[in-house]
């Protein structure tokens, strides 16, 4: 391969005003987060017109593949990003092409491997994530034919992710928002047009990846700071260990979601069925607020995967004051946006529901009371998630590791079967609260001491 030659002037991560940086470099991210929500909320407010609550339930169960396929994602996007930011700052631009070359092969060889793993193992999945009889004929249709584009979801976050901490934030934007136009375009079209149903959301997701996948393939010959060599593609243990191994946190924290989705959707089946809205309303209402809440992440993780090659290109270069400050007006952003939108939800949960289809009275009823007291530490629990991709980025990744664990597996799924058991339902959703204020308190602490070891190794500098 033979690529102009990358631009080699001062890199403005290191000197531009961090406002002006986060700006730039967030919003394309936000957008990009939204349009990734926007792919599941537009199927699920067309299945839910089209096919009723039942297909929501579905697209529910079928969820954890996604948010698997996104773990794997992360694991090799972040890292790379991580690990290509913190070569830039120290002035190793042919480690950083070696990275981006290692995670094509990662990316290639993950995709490939979990469209087969699926199709293979499709069935026996969807029962352990909670499938119920009703459900599961809507849930295997979905996923055998979303999964054959989960290849191309992998490659093009993956790219996106790439250009980002490239410089080209407008471009990883690009490559999604045009895949969620199709999507939304074509959703209307496959299910009430053609009458496919669920199977019409899952083609209009398929075909609108493929389509950013043709546009992320464009930025190979595109890259800034680095040039692209046959021997950049070398395959090398040493770099893919180091690219997972800074991608860890964000794919264990993404991972982990998946655990309290099966948790989850297992406990409302069970002690739903023993109350008056059975096993079939708790799955709708868990999956549409799920997703909702979805949107709102988008801009909390925006915000984190914009401030990632800000944080990480500074800390190689040794400038924690402004690794500092972009950490505080990363975190500051996030609890302002998290704040309005979790009164928007306190507000408004009818209304929102209602954008999904109909249903039953009681329908309504719990899946408002759901979203009002499952989301009812949604200003703060954002804070965690922006903490563990930071510990990411400046090169620690198992302080990462831990905090993305923290919320998930340590405090909520212990605390939904407790709670559960002890209160049936209502313990379920009460649950997600008091483990987001835990998580909080928990990571407020490890971030005040990382940065109480960021000023002494400035004072020892002079």
């Amino acid at each position: 391969m033979n690529h102009r030659a990358p631009v080699c002037g001062p890199n403005p991560l290191g000197y531009e005003k961090l406002p002006k940086l986060l700006r730039a470099y967030a919003v394309p991210s936000v957008i990009s987060m939204l349009v990734g929500a926007l792919y599941n909320i537009v199927d699920q407010i067309f299945i839910g017109q089209g096919v009723g609550y039942l297909g929501n339930a579905a697209t529910n169960v079928a969820f954890p593949l996604t948010t698997i396929c996104f773990s794997i994602m992360l694991l090799i996007s972040i890292g790379t990003a991580s690990r290509f930011s913190l070569e830039l700052g120290a002035g190793r631009r042919e480690s950083a092409a070696e990275t981006v070359g290692n995670a094509f092969i990662m990316m290639t060889a993950a995709g490939i491997g979990f469209l087969v793993l699926v199709q293979i193992f499709c069935r026996p999945l969807l029962l352990l994530f909670g499938g119920t009889p009703e459900v599961m004929p809507y849930a295997e249709t979905y996923t055998r034919i979303t999964v054959i584009g989960m290849p191309l979801m992998m490659a093009v976050n993956g790219m996106s992710h790439i250009a980002r901490a490239d410089g080209s934030p407008r471009f990883s934007m690009l490559c999604l928002v045009t895949g969620a136009v199709v999507n939304t375009v074509l959703d209307p079209i496959f299910i009430f047009g053609f009458g496919w149903g669920v199977a019409g959301a899952a083609w209009a997701t398929v075909i609108s990846q493929a389509v950013s996948f043709l546009i992320a393939l464009a930025y190979i010959p595109r890259f800034k700071q680095i040039r692209l060599t046959r021997r950049t593609f070398r395959p090398q243990p040493a770099v893919m260990r180091r690219i997972a191994a800074y991608g860890m946190s964000n794919s264990i924290n993404q991972l982990s979601l998946t655990f309290v989705q099966i948790v989850l959707n297992n406990a409302l089946a069970y002690y739903g069925a023993m109350s008056e809205y059975g096993s079939d309303i708790p799955l709708a209402a868990c999956g549409i607020v799920l997703k909702c809440n979805a949107v709102l992440l988008g801009f909390i993780i925006g915000i984190s995967q914009g401030s990632q090659p800000i944080v990480g290109f500074n800390y190689g270069a040794g400038r924690y004051a402004r690794v500092r400050g972009i950490y505080r007006l990363a975190v500051t952003c996030d609890i302002v946006i998290a704040t309005v939108g979790f009164l928007i939800f306190q507000l408004f949960p009818r209304q929102i529901i209602s954008l999904f289809g109909t249903g039953d009275p009681l329908y309504f009823e719990f899946a408002s009371r759901f979203m009002r007291i499952y989301l009812l530490m949604l200003p703060v629990n954002g804070v965690q998630m922006l903490s563990s991709n930071f510990f990411s980025a400046i090169g620690k990744p198992l302080k990462g590791a831990f905090l993305s664990l923290s919320r998930q597996v340590l405090f909520l799924i212990p605390l939904i079967l407790l709670f559960s058991f002890l209160w049936g339902t209502d313990g379920i959703l009460f649950s997600a609260p008091v483990a987001d204020l835990t998580a909080f308190l928990v990571t407020t602490v490890f971030v005040m001491k990382e940065f109480a070891r960021m000023r002494k190794r400035e004072e020892k500098r002079g």
